[in-house]
């Protein structure tokens, strides 16, 4: 009952959803009433328990998260190229909606617009992905036919699929944004990660490429490896100071997460 009044006491900040935990809230606190019998038993007599359609598991920083988010979220983890073709667990897939919603309230402070991609943008992402991602490779998600298949095999639709990949390269935009500005490799960084790293991967008679040639990569990856490390820092503290409450003590563990990197947001 402590968790059901909190939720009550929420903004309705997730539109419908937000909304329908309420009534299911009232529901439980008043079973007798006639709306809430009607509204949420199936076939069954008056005096039956209602049916729970929703439940919250967990709250950040007053943002309900749902089991019909994580219930999404594990389903649209099958494209994520580092799960080969395997779905989150639940207290995983807990912990990355957890991040993604700290991150998500930090956006909001942004200009959007400048984060938002276009569609052209976006079905450019959503046709790489068919053709480069592992799983879709075996199963020709090239054609739309494979493809088709693949979203009825895994419970997804285009649409959702292209807003999840809409909202992944917002957030991925946001992190070059706030992260990369200001990052300086130096050249001795570089001839560094040549010699100790690139040069140890060419076999004996294999001929390197020289320094010069692949300094601007280098210097992409060194980069890139700053910003990952700053923006895991600075979604630790996030962490650390927002208020974050797992509602069910199975996926309590989600709660000990040090969140999720660039490349998984």
């Amino acid at each position: 009952m402590r968790i059901i009044s909190r939720i009550r006491s929420m903004p309705a900040v997730l539109g419908p959803a937000p909304a329908m935990v309420c009534l299911l809230a009232a529901c439980v606190i008043a079973p007798t009433n006639a709306f809430c019998q009607s509204s949420l038993s199936v076939g069954t007599p008056a005096h039956d328990a209602p049916i729970v359609l929703d439940r919250a598991v967990a709250v950040v920083n007053k943002h309900v998260i749902l089991s019909s988010d994580l219930e999404d979220e594990i389903r649209l983890s099958i494209l994520e190229p580092n799960q080969n073709g395997k779905q989150l667990t639940p207290q995983e897939a807990l912990d990355q909606l957890i991040s993604r919603s700290l991150i998500d309230q930090q956006i909001r402070d942004q200009d959007e617009a400048s984060l938002t991609p276009s569609q052209d943008e976006v079905n450019a992402r959503l046709d790489q992905l068919r053709k480069q991602l592992p799983i879709c490779i075996r199963q020709n998600c090239a054609s739309d036919a494979g493809w088709k298949a693949f979203l009825t095999a895994h419970d997804l639709s285009q649409e959702r699929v292209q807003s999840y990949l809409r909202y992944r390269m917002e957030i991925l935009r946001f992190i070059e944004q706030r992260f990369r500005q200001g990052i300086q490799i130096s050249q001795d960084q570089i001839q560094a990660y040549y010699r100790d790293i690139l040069l140890p991967e060419f076999r004996p008679g294999e001929k390197p490429p020289p320094l010069d040639q692949v300094a601007p990569r280098i210097q992409e990856i060194l980069l890139q490896q700053q910003v990952n490390r700053l923006f895991e820092d600075w979604l630790t503290n996030l962490r650390q100071q927002g208020d974050v409450e797992v509602l069910d003590q199975s996926l309590e563990a989600a709660n000990t997460g040090t969140g999720q990197g660039t490349s998984n947001p």
